[in-house]
Parts: C-alpha cells; sequence; structure tokens
C-alpha cells in the first residue's frame, strides 16, 4: 500500500521510507500508529506531521482530483483576446471573485509583474477596480468587464 501512496514514499525492509524528509524519525519518538491523510491541497509531494503524543500524520495527494487544479479555458473569449491580449482577457476571465495580483500570478503562471502591469492597464480602461482588504489590494471585474465577457 505504502509503495503506491506516492513516488517518494516507499516500505522495505520493514521501515517507511521518505524521500524528501530531511530528519530521520525512529518508532519510540513516533509512536504508535500513523495516521493516514489523503488531501488535494498537499501540493505535489506528501508532507508529515510529528507532534507526540499524538501518532504521526502522512498527507499524501489524493487520487481522482482530476483537473481540479489545472487552469480554465477562457472559452468564449477568443474576440475579445484579439481585442484585449490573452494576458489581459485571462486575468478578466479569472477574476469570477475579488483577488489580489499575487493570488492571480498563482493561478495563472504568470509574474506578479506582468499581473500588475496587466491590471494597471484594465483598471485605467475601468474594466477593474481595486479595493484594499488591509495589506492586500484585491481587484474585481467591473459591470463593463461582465458585459464585455459575456457578450
Amino acid at each position: 500500500m505504502f509503495n503506491e501512496l506516492h513516488p517518494t514514499v516507499s516500505w522495505d525492509d520493514h521501515a517507511l521510507r521518505l524521500a524528501r524528509r530531511t530528519r530521520a524519525l525512529s518508532r519510540p519518538t513516533a509512536g504508535a500508529g500513523m495516521v493516514l491523510l489523503p488531501s488535494v491541497f498537499t501540493g505535489p509531494c506528501p508532507l508529515t506531521r510529528v507532534t507526540p503524543p499524538e501518532p504521526p500524520q502522512l498527507a499524501y495527494p489524493a487520487r481522482g482530483i482530476g483537473d481540479l487544479w489545472a487552469a480554465r479555458p477562457a472559452a468564449g473569449t477568443t474576440p475579445l483576446a484579439a481585442v484585449l491580449g490573452r494576458t489581459r482577457t485571462r486575468l478578466l476571465t479569472e477574476l469570477d471573485s475579488p483577488a489580489s495580483t499575487t493570488e492571480l500570478a498563482q493561478r495563472t503562471g504568470l509574474s506578479p509583474a506582468g499581473v500588475s502591469q496587466a491590471l494597471t492597464a484594465l483598471r485605467d480602461a475601468r474594466l477593474v477596480s481595486a479595493h484594499r482588504a488591509g495589506r492586500v489590494v484585491l481587484y474585481a471585474r467591473t459591470s463593463v468587464a461582465d458585459t464585455l465577457i459575456a457578450g
């Protein structure tokens, strides 16, 4: 079972081996048992948590998530992309709910500087609005942008 959890996890010689774990964990330190946690939030690699006296925990990427984290295609935006450009159109379609520059960069794979530059142009064109929430500036589509995307 352990050999099929993830390529970096294996079971041999009566020991669980984690290829990327930097510190060894002995049985007396770890305590009895182990909790296995399939998760869609671990990222590409398993995570471990050891907090005695609780048993150690191994969170690993769950199977069957399909394209949960894949970028959404911008359906029906090809004519809009021809006018605004692919980057600006993609950012507009990503703004179904308000998001920060950093969040948009992570979602789209664009650089934060590139996202910031595109958002500035979209804000100047009144297609997005900017609102401060604590230390973060959140961007949202305007009604004009909603109309462009829907049309």
